[in-house]
Order: structure tokens, then C-alpha cells, then sequence
């Protein structure tokens, strides 16, 4: 069974003796690999309820917690909205499957694979083609500090321009751009699209994503607006980043959504 920790006293001091979601802790390696597929499958089952479906196009991956070479992610050409944690495969850097009845988008896993091999303290990474995360990318710049939700990715996200808008088929062209995503939460590829990373848990890589997704969205409206937008100081920014952009801020984010998944859609953990 999962246990927690104390952390709940270093983020939420006077929330004690409250209920308050905290990040699980495991005994065994079989319940954290079951936990992790269980919120990789709800990752894929947001995507889906956000919009983020786009044909066969996306990736959503996770350590194994025993084999950490080896990753858990959503079954080739099967719908975000129809992930069940029975559904998704372990695959290794070739995205070769080692266990699951499904296929593997070995060409689409060429870049995904090389954020993992490039950065091995990320634990999970999420990338999908949106309309907003592509819109932005094509302009093949950061995001500007406009407002607070956009504020946690200052100095914390990359533009990355090698192999710009090119089908990634050939593992050193994905290296370039795994080497490029460096300790950032979170990647726009230019003419492309987001990736995200989460260090911790893929609860936080699903909610960095969504959070970059929507900073590109207002990003997008402001650039057509008739007023230059305000940027927020420096300072204020980082602030913000401190409180809000932390990895726990970003599993917390995920913990809603999770359990209105699990409640609506029962099937997604058989």
C-alpha cells in the first residue's frame, strides 16, 4: 500500500489535520509501477477531454520504477479518450515493445525517447500536436511574462529550433533536440509543437503541458489585441514561479483531474 510523506508540513503548513493531497510513497515497486500506469492512463484520458487529439499524433511516457531504461506509453493508433491502463505498452529507446498486445509509433517516439535518454532525471515527458502549442511554435519564440499561469515556465522553458519543422525519423536528428530540452519543465519546438517533462511524476508532466497549452493560447489572443500587453516585472514573475511552478504544484494541479476521471470514467483503470 501507498503511504505519505511529511511534505504536506512543508507546503501547507496551516492546512494540518485537514484532508490535503499529498505525493504517495511506496513499499513496493509493484504498486508504484501500477500507480504510474494508472496516471499515465488519466494523462492520455485528459488529453482527450482537453482537445489534444490529433490522429495517431502524441506521446505520453513514464519510467518503469524497476527498469527506469524501459517506459510505460499510450498504445500506437488507439484514442486518448479510449487509454485503459491495460491498453499501454513498455517500450525501450528504439520503441521496441517489451510488454502489451499494442503497436508502438516507433518514428513518432524518435524525439520522446531522446528527452529520456538526454535528461534521465525526468521520470515522464508528454507531447501532442494542439492547435494553440502548434500556432505558437510557428513563431519560434519564448513566452512572455503576461500573465501568472505563464509566469511558472520563466527561465524554465526552451525554443528549440534543430530540426524544425521536419518528420523526426532518424535517432541523431532526435538527439539533437533531446540534448536541446536541457533541465527545462517544458520545450516548444519550432513549427512544431510543446513537450513537457516532469521530474517527479507524469501527474506533473500532464499538467505542465496543459499549462503550456494555455499559456500559448492567451499568448496568441494578446498578439492580436489593439494594447500592447503589460508584462509582469521580473520579480513578480519569479515570485510566482517559486509558489506555483515547483513539481509539487504541478502534481497537485493534475489530483483534480484525476479523480473526476476515475469517477466519470471507470474503465480507464482496468
Amino acid at each position: 500500500m501507498a503511504t505519505t510523506d511529511n511534505r504536506i508540513s512543508i507546503y501547507q503548513p496551516s492546512q494540518e489535520g485537514l484532508k490535503f493531497p499529498v505525493p504517495p510513497v511506496f513499499d513496493r515497486v509493484e504498486d508504484e509501477r501500477l500507480h504510474r500506469k494508472q496516471r499515465l492512463a488519466a494523462a492520455c484520458r485528459m488529453f482527450a477531454d482537453f482537445g489534444y487529439s490529433y490522429g495517431i499524433a502524441g506521446h505520453l511516457t513514464v519510467r518503469d520504477p524497476e527498469h527506469p531504461e524501459l517506459y510505460w506509453t499510450n498504445p500506437f493508433a488507439v484514442h486518448f479518450g479510449q487509454v485503459r491502463v491495460s491498453d499501454l505498452i513498455l517500450v525501450d529507446h528504439d520503441g521496441i515493445v517489451i510488454e502489451g498486445r499494442h503497436a508502438a509509433n516507433r518514428a513518432g517516439f524518435v524525439i520522446h525517447s531522446a528527452i529520456h535518454k538526454h535528461n534521465p532525471e525526468i521520470i515522464a515527458s508528454c507531447h501532442a500536436h494542439t492547435v494553440h502549442g502548434a500556432a505558437w511554435a510557428a513563431m519560434g519564440r519564448p513566452l512572455d511574462p503576461i500573465s501568472q499561469d505563464v509566469a511558472i515556465f520563466l527561465d524554465d522553458h526552451v525554443v528549440i529550433r534543430e530540426e524544425a519543422g521536419a518528420i523526426v525519423v532518424d535517432d541523431d536528428a532526435g538527439d539533437s533536440v533531446g540534448a536541446a530540452f536541457g533541465d527545462n519543465k517544458a520545450a516548444i519546438h519550432q513549427n512544431h509543437g510543446l513537450f513537457t517533462a516532469g521530474r517527479h511524476s507524469i501527474d506533473e508532466a500532464a499538467w505542465w503541458f496543459a499549462a503550456l497549452d494555455h499559456a500559448c493560447r492567451v499568448q496568441l489572443l494578446t498578439e492580436n489585441a489593439r494594447t500592447e500587453p503589460v508584462h509582469i516585472s521580473h520579480d513578480a514573475a519569479l515570485h510566482t514561479a517559486k509558489h506555483a511552478g515547483t513539481p509539487f504544484m504541478g502534481w497537485l494541479q493534475f489530483q483534480p483531474i484525476y479523480d473526476r476521471l476515475v469517477a466519470q470514467q471507470p474503465g480507464l483503470l482496468d
